[in-house]
């Protein structure tokens, strides 16, 4: 049983920093790529960064400069680190990952991420 759980959110103000946490169940060396994705109220659920087992990373333009993606083959963990964060970038951040073989993808139940002054 495959389980992704995120951690680290929080409310905190524009300019803040803020590191989330995903942890995942089983050796993370089965997952093709891993994922950040969020979901702002009303919106749809859009992709943040993204880091393949090589270690390449994506990421969307709005957090480029600001966001760095990581993982953890050791501890089994994926992080992302935000910094200045803007108000536009409330919202539910999720943990996401696909398996090498099967292709399935797997998501974390998600942790809330609030700038507001």
């Amino acid at each position: 049983q495959v389980q992704l759980v995120e951690s680290g959110g929080d409310l905190v103000q524009p300019g803040a920093s803020l590191r989330l946490s995903c942890a995942a169940s089983i050796n993370m060396f089965i997952f093709s790529a891993m994922g950040w994705y969020r979901q702002a109220p009303g919106k749809q659920r859009e992709l943040v960064a993204t880091i393949t087992r090589g270690g390449t990373t994506n990421y969307t333009g709005s957090v480029k400069g600001r966001f760095t993606i990581s993982r953890d083959g050791v501890q089994n963990m994926m992080y992302l680190q935000m910094n200045s964060l803007k108000p536009e970038d409330t919202a539910v951040y999720y943990c996401n990952a696909a398996h090498v073989l099967t292709s399935l993808t797997y998501w974390g139940q998600g942790t809330q991420v609030t700038v507001s002054s």
